[in-house]
């Protein structure tokens, strides 16, 4: 089978996406309807559960991925990189982590988690603080 053209891979992707960022919003909502405003404030139970789904799911797919070769990069680009990626991207994280302790590369793994979370709560500290010192 052959690879879908860029036109076709992109809406692929922005359908998926656009699905994966509503279903996302729907899983809030629901913890917000479940247990009110004030408890789903206190913590973030919908970006858990969006995390820990999208995890789930981001190993189902790409098992079933591994069996499909190159007939299954349609269904990688509407369900992995569009839907998980949109409703969270801990999935796409999670996986690329599991592949390189899976290929023996145990050390890369654990450095790309820890310059992730590093860099990523430095970088949003760093646009937080950018944007509070220009709006002050």
């Amino acid at each position: 089978m052959s690879q879908p053209s860029f036109l076709a891979a992109s809406l692929f992707v922005a359908f998926g996406g656009g699905l994966g960022s509503w279903l996302r919003y729907l899983t809030g909502a629901a913890w917000m309807a479940a247990i009110g405003p004030t408890r789903a404030g206190a913590f973030p139970y919908g970006t858990l559960t969006v995390n820990v789904v999208g995890s789930l799911l981001m190993g189902l797919l790409a098992g079933w991925l591994l069996r499909q070769g190159a007939a299954g990069e349609s269904p990688r680009l509407l369900l992995g990189v569009g839907v998980l990626g949109g409703y969270t991207t801990f999935s796409s994280f999670s996986l690329d982590t599991i592949a390189l302790a899976m290929r023996g590369q145990v050390g890369l793994a654990a450095f790309y988690v820890a310059i992730s979370l590093i860099a990523g709560f430095a970088a949003l500290f760093a646009g937080f603080s950018i944007t509070k010192g220009v709006a002050a």
